[in-house]
């Protein structure tokens, strides 16, 4: 297993992967069940993980992404999707350890309160919580030594028609998993970190 600093660092996208490594259905299985420890907002698991394993399937997206290779030639494509109406799908289940009391709080007001009636932030909630299962998909892919790419660069509509997306869903990228092919090139550029950092204000 690859230490979370090292694997942080070492994260590349990779646009080539072997056809012919196969990743087994047990490792597939254990890192998209690390995945799911990724954070969502009152815990309400919103992210959808759905894994394109048909090859025609995969063909079709393939056109429908302008003909990207490493959709055919990972050994995983995950389409990242998030329910939007998770908040209200039993929402007791998400609570289901904690006592009944801490359940009745969370699913008769917090959560109601939070989500009902607003659909941006029912998207926005989907977004932020599949975007962080996928960075973290990434990082248990490199922990289990495989190399990833998260992508978008795709038509959404026409994928959401391919993979039959439901309704109160929200495709938000893919992320592709397997062993690379050829060694990354250099980094192309880091701002500087004060760029990037304020303290207290903009």
């Amino acid at each position: 297993m690859t230490d979370i600093l090292t694997a942080i660092k070492n994260r590349r996208s990779f646009k080539n992967f072997d056809p012919n490594y196969v990743l087994s259905q047990e490792d597939l299985t254990a890192i998209l069940d690390t995945t799911r420890y990724a954070p969502t907002a009152f815990n309400i698991q919103n992210y959808r993980f759905l894994v394109v394993r048909d090859a025609e399937q995969r063909e079709k997206i393939t056109q429908a992404a302008w003909n990207q290779p490493q959709i055919n030639s990972c050994s995983a494509l995950i389409v990242m999707c998030a329910d939007l109406k998770a908040w209200e799908k039993e929402p007791r289940r998400y609570w289901a350890n904690a006592p009944e009391e801490v359940q009745a709080l969370y699913a008769e007001k917090m959560i109601p309160n939070y989500y009902e009636g607003k659909e941006q932030v029912q998207r926005d909630e989907g977004f932020r919580s599949a975007s962080m299962a996928a960075y973290a998909l990434m990082m248990t892919a490199q922990a289990y030594g495989l190399d990833s790419c998260a992508m978008d660069g795709f038509d959404f509509e026409q994928v959401k028609q391919i993979i039959n997306l439901p309704e109160d869903h929200e495709l938000i990228m893919f992320v592709a998993i397997g062993k690379a092919v050829s060694e990354p090139k250099p980094r192309s550029g880091m701002l500087p970190l004060e760029e990037i950092v304020r303290f207290d204000r903009f």
